[in-house]
């Protein structure tokens, strides 16, 4: 591996609740393949060579020998564990605390395995080849420590037609950058095409081309320094506070607003799809099928 070349890292410690399983072991393709599959064969197109997937330990074992068969002799792989008791020293975790500290937690567990400039994917979530290209070209150009950058989507193309899903609303100041990003759960689409939330009990809609974070980012391994100490006092005032959680975009905004990181908003040709429920699993298997028979895939990516 090329020294200070930009690391992929794949949030893949997720419990599935609203899908009903480990969708990121779940196959979607032909032979069986993981969404997670697609993304690392895309990466690898786009120039990554090294891979690092934040997991839990509950399913190391399986997930490694899955990964390792398919990718080892083809990619560097680390596997670093999101576990409710990796806190920062003098914090000790609730005893009846269950719920995974959230996705900013996720990626400061990795921060012992990454030294540079990194992306960032979703294991549920398919990206398309050309956003990963985006993703590793900006990173290859850009690596001092205040430059972030986000790859947006459009929010009408982002929803699930089987429940709400959560995402962060993005908002550009007028030079392109980055203005505010605001996570916001519970989006979905009524019977007359309405895309809204609830947030405090009130009802707010949103324009169907607001650009939206998919959790696809680039960051520089200062974001692991940064993420201490936004999590450190996040348990200050919310360690016992049930279910409470620390987002990737609530860090990312406060940084902009303390004008520590100016943050790019990247976009790219590719089609976003992605499982939340059970229910969208026909559709993205249809759509990787698709591919295939496009020549875009090969039926068997090992």
């Amino acid at each position: 591996m090329s020294l200070n070349k930009p690391s992929l890292l794949i949030l893949a410690a997720g419990m599935g609740s609203r899908y009903g399983g480990l969708k990121q072991m779940d196959g979607f393709g032909p032979s069986g393949e993981t969404i997670i599959d697609y993304s690392i064969y895309d990466a690898i197109l786009a120039g990554f060579e090294k891979i690092v997937f934040i997991i839990r330990k509950s399913f190391e074992k399986e997930f490694k020998e899955r990964m390792n068969q398919k990718w080892a002799n083809k990619v560097k792989m680390e596997f670093v564990f999101q576990e409710l008791d990796d806190l920062p020293d003098n914090f000790e975790c609730p005893a009846d605390r269950e719920k995974p500290w959230g996705t900013g937690h996720a990626l400061w567990a990795a921060r012992s395995v990454i030294k540079e400039g990194f992306g960032v994917i979703n294991a549920d979530d398919y990206y398309g080849r050309e956003a990963l290209k985006v993703l590793y070209d900006y990173l290859t150009a850009h690596t001092n420590s205040g430059d972030y950058a986000v790859v947006a989507y459009l929010l009408e193309n982002t929803l699930s037609d089987h429940g709400e899903v959560n995402r962060g609303i993005c908002k550009a100041n007028e030079d392109g950058y980055l203005e505010l990003v605001e996570e916001c759960k519970g989006i979905s689409r009524n019977a007359d095409g309405l895309i809204t939330c609830k947030k405090a009990g009130e009802l707010i809609s949103f324009d169907k081309h607001s650009l939206v974070s998919m959790n696809m980012w680039a960051f520089q391994s200062s974001y692991f320094q940064y993420a201490e100490s936004y999590f450190i006092s996040f348990l200050e005032s919310r360690l016992n506070e049930f279910g409470s959680e620390f987002y990737i975009p609530e860090l990312i905004q406060d940084l902009i607003e303390r004008q520590i990181i100016k943050v790019e908003i990247l976009t790219s040709p590719s089609h976003w799809f992605g499982v939340t429920y059970i229910e969208d699993k026909p559709f993205v298997a249809a759509q990787l099928q698709k591919m295939i028979d496009d020549g875009f895939y090969p039926t068997n990516l090992s």
